[in-house]
């Protein structure tokens, strides 16, 4: 089966055949003059069409009375009206059949409730028709590789192979000024605005396909859909480096961006959390974000934190490596060969270590020599050449001798020529090479350790996980809990409840009896065992050492007694008698040579669902040691969150102590991220302290607080990552008995998949790919995490599998479900590859019908593929499912189902 095309519907913005621009006029400094004069100034290979009911022609062109009269078919509509009309001139460009708009026009949502109402018009509008929308309130759209000037900006952007988009008009339009003298040249120049329709999704999907965009950049102040923008960010950051400047770090920043732009701006901290689960690198320097995109676009990531570094001067190389060391990374240690090597064609006194000092009199030759053999040892991750005018030194022939290793593989190449008029030449020569220059060695230093983390964060999202405990059956206990705690009218569950929760997810409790009088918790504390921990149990008080509700190695019946009597009247005092329902009785836990750490969850109004880890304790918010992840986790997941807090360091053991076992907790975490994105009722959970020591973890205290039962399941926050589709998993038995169930693909499944590519016969695979593709390329973990990490929303691939005998499971077919990279489509095109052994057994038949089970519940409408004229094999399993087969170019047949058609 093979895969189709299909023009895009954000390719009008950028490469239209025809312009309307709705409000053009001739008045001087109007934005309808400057937007009609910047598209005709700029030819982009169409033709442009003003629209003005009170004018025969702007600037000598004929103008037409509406969109209604155009003589044309128009791919894009440029509106600059006022906006109480704007809703009218979009439903005229809906009815004429434009697919694109970039509204100009202000006036909308940020002025208060009157413009949101304008503004919901304007969207139906544009939905009635299937039409695009860039704005309202922008700037416009640039596209400099095509000529394409729908701005109002004075002058076009250099052509280039940088994207950069960006909520402020203002800030692009300062953006292209600085440019044009910098010479940057851009391959996309978007001003989205409100982003009413149009958003940072959309595009990072349009231009992560674009073949002349190498590298995006965005000025983001509200992420708008956070589920799309993720889900756009995590499939394109593996192929192009996507760099944001995000306002709002601080309080008051977060405010003037939300009174910028009419949305609010979500915490900082999940944003961050955000960004890093979607390989998206956040930089905080505007200078910083087009250097870094230009040097990810020319450069391979590092593999790695460790540089080496030639210079002609020693103070440079201590500047770079004191650079390196803050920002996290390190000096390469070289090889014995390396340096035997260097030192057979290096003068006796240079320096023998990294950073490599091949002094002040080094010519081109010993430059590029000192490159190449550090480039050649594996120790290396990147390389950094250090220049400084000296008497004897020649920067622009040494800068031609460099420009030859201006692309080493796998290994960065940095360089920094010091100095001024004397390097101009050098540094240009570098430049149009292909190697980064930086005025000073410190910067390089730092740009690379940018460069390595960014790396480092793209391959642990894509490490495959270790196979953890299923999860799929969801328990039962907390839906009940859920809904007795809101038939009763709270939205507090008492730590007897939480604690029950927890335990249904596997996640280890201290035994909890709940005891309503002294009696009842001098027989529990009996029953339990001596030494005991007495605390209040109540339903409305959340945190119970603030009110003296925790009383801590009890040795004795009587010690229990006054305990409850102390709890009852410490509540009582503070006027809340009825608050003291009675006390809950455990047994005391050894803490020596454990650690006190937090493990909760919080609801964010963007991202949904977001988890907490870090060191707990009563002085949890003081120390703030913590790490956020947005669920569902995997073990590597949960593992990158726990070696971000600062206690990690103490969990492998210090002073003397064992190591808590980091496996145990990465899947404690693993399913406490299942348990907040299953029950989405869930606004906070608190574990603290989760106690975690060489002889296991346990919770010793938890709180859970539910979203008031007014608020309606639809209105829920949704997380912002669609977690395992575990609905769909069914049993399949083969026709032979084999026990066998069909289920959507893991991370977890790279090694299985693996070996399922080693069954296939050269046959199997031309058949599905129409080209034959090596094993050792099938196999490649580049490819296999494309087709492992699922991203659910856009694709649903499922494996049809069996217990081997090993007890691992062994992958016996794999089909998907992929939805076009766009928003509103309604079709999905399947794909099926049965291993060889397996085949003739049914399993072929079972996997497609799933597929459209699957179909069918996801809404989606028309199942189709493209197959090969010689795979009868396949033509004939689609005949017998309801497929109509279409003859199609080059020996291809189209077939292609409508869901739930007979």
């Amino acid at each position: 089966m093979l895969h189709g095309s299909r023009a895009h519907p954000l390719a009008p913005f950028f490469q239209p055949r025809s312009v309307a621009v709705i409000g053009a006029t001739e008045t001087p400094g109007s934005v309808g003059r400057t937007l009609l004069h910047n598209l005709i100034a700029s030819p982009f290979g169409g033709t442009v069409y003003p629209v003005n009911p009170g004018r025969d022609s702007v600037l000598g062109i004929r103008a037409y009375r509406s969109i209604a009269d155009v003589p044309s078919a128009v791919d894009l509509a440029v509106i600059a009206t006022p906006a109480p009309r704007v809703p009218g001139v979009v439903g005229e460009c809906a009815a004429r059949g434009v697919p694109a708009a970039v509204i100009i026009s202000a006036g909308f949502h940020e002025i208060g409730p009157a413009g949101a109402a304008l503004e919901r018009d304007v969207l139906a509008a544009a939905n009635r028709g299937r039409m695009r929308i860039v704005g309202p309130n922008c700037l416009g759209v640039m596209s400099p590789i095509t000529g394409l000037n729908a701005t109002f900006a004075a002058g076009i952007a250099l052509p280039g192979n940088v994207a950069f988009l960006s909520q402020s008009g203002a800030l692009l339009t300062a953006i292209l000024d600085w440019s044009l003298r910098e010479r940057l040249g851009f391959s996309a120049f978007v001003s989205l605005g409100a982003m009413l329709d149009v958003g940072w999704g959309d595009l990072i999907d349009y231009l992560g396909d674009d073949p002349r965009t190498r590298a995006i950049v965005m000025y983001m102040e509200s992420v708008g859909d956070a589920r799309a923008f993720l889900s756009a960010a995590r499939e394109v950051a593996l192929t192009k480096p996507i760099i944001v400047i995000k306002a709002g770090r601080s309080e008051a920043a977060s405010r003037a961006a939300a009174s910028h732009t009419g949305a609010l701006t979500g915490s900082d901290e999940v944003l961050d959390a955000a960004f890093h689960r979607s390989g998206v690198l956040r930089v905080n320097d505007i200078g910083d974000v087009f250097r870094l995109a230009d040097l990810l676009g020319r450069q391979p990531r590092p593999a790695g934190p460790r540089l080496t570094i030639v210079t002609n001067a020693g103070g440079p190389g201590v500047l770079a490596t004191d650079a390196l060391a803050a920002g996290g990374g390190g000096l390469a240690v070289l090889g014995a060969e390396t340096l035997a090597q260097l030192d057979a064609g290096m003068p006796a006194a240079w320096s023998r270590a990294n950073p490599l000092d091949i002094l002040g009199d080094a010519d081109p030759a010993r430059y590029a020599a000192a490159l190449s053999a550090a480039a050649a040892d594996p120790a290396s991750d990147g390389l950094l050449a250090i220049l400084t005018p000296q008497d004897m030194t020649d920067p622009t022939l040494t800068a031609e001798a460099l420009a030859k290793h201006a692309h080493i593989q796998g290994k960065p190449v940095l360089a920094s020529w010091m100095g001024g008029a004397n390097v101009a030449a050098g540094v240009d020569i570098l430049n149009r090479a292909g190697i980064p220059t930086f005025e000073f060695p410190d910067d390089a230093a730092r740009t690379f350790c940018q460069m390595w983390r960014y790396a480092e964060n793209l391959r642990g999202l894509y490490e495959t996980p270790a196979r953890g405990p299923e999860g799929l059956a969801r328990p039962p206990v907390p839906d009940a809990l859920i809904a007795a705690a809101l038939a009763d009218g709270r939205t507090l569950l008492d730590e007897h409840e939480s604690k029950a929760l927890l335990e249904s997810y596997g996640i280890p409790v201290t035994p909890t009896r709940v005891a309503r009088d002294e009696a009842e918790a001098v027989a529990s504390a009996r029953s339990l065992g001596f030494p005991v921990a007495v605390k209040l149990w109540s339903r409305t008080i959340t945190h119970k050492s603030d009110v003296g509700g925790v009383r801590l190695g009890i040795a004795d019946e009587a010690g229990v007694t006054a305990a409850v009597r102390q709890i009852r009247e410490a509540v009582a005092a503070l006027g809340g008698a009825a608050d003291f329902l009675g006390v809950t009785v455990q047994p005391m836990v050894d803490r020596r040579d454990g650690y006190e750490l937090i493990l909760g969850s919080s609801v964010d109004p963007q991202f949904g669902p977001v988890v907490l880890f870090g060191l707990g304790g009563e002085l949890v918010e003081v120390f703030r040691d913590r790490a956020l992840a947005l669920p569902p986790l995997n073990t590597t997941l949960a593992r990158r969150a726990i070696a971000q807090t600062r206690i990690a360091r103490a969990l492998g053991g210090v002073r003397g102590r064992a190591p808590v076992d980091v496996g145990a907790l990465a899947a404690v975490l693993v399913r406490f991220g299942d348990l907040v994105v299953d029950h989405p009722r869930i606004r906070e959970i608190d574990v603290n302290p989760l106690l975690a020591s060489a002889r296991g973890l346990v919770a010793l205290d938890a709180r859970v607080v539910l979203t008031d039962p007014a608020v309606a399941d639809a209105a829920l926050p949704r997380p912002a990552i669609r977690p395992y589709p575990a609905a769909y998993v069914w049993r399949a038995p083969l026709r032979d008995g084999t026990p066998a169930r069909i289920r959507p693909i893991r991370p977890e499944d790279e090694p299985a998949m693996a070996l399922f590519h080693n069954t296939l016969t050269e046959e199997s695979v031309r058949m599905r790919y129409a080209q034959m593709l090596r094993l050792d390329q099938r196999t490649a973990h580049e490819r296999l995490v494309r087709v492992c990490f699922a991203d659910y929303d856009r694709e649903m691939p499922l494996v049809v599998e069996r217990e081997s005998s090993g007890g691992a499971p062994e992958i016996l077919a794999l089909g998907r479900l992929s939805r076009p990279r766009i928003r509103g489509a309604s079709d999905a095109e399947f794909s099926l590859l049965v291993a060889d052994p397996w085949q003739g057994k049914g399993i072929g038949g079972q996997l497609l019908g799933r597929l459209l089970e699957v179909a069918a519940h996801e809404a989606i409408g028309l199942v189709h593929a493209e197959i090969l004229e010689a795979n009868l094999r396949m033509q004939r399993l689609c005949a017998r499912l309801g497929f109509r087969l279409l003859p199609a170019e080059g020996g291809v047949i189209r077939a292609e189902r409508l869901v739930g058609a007979d």
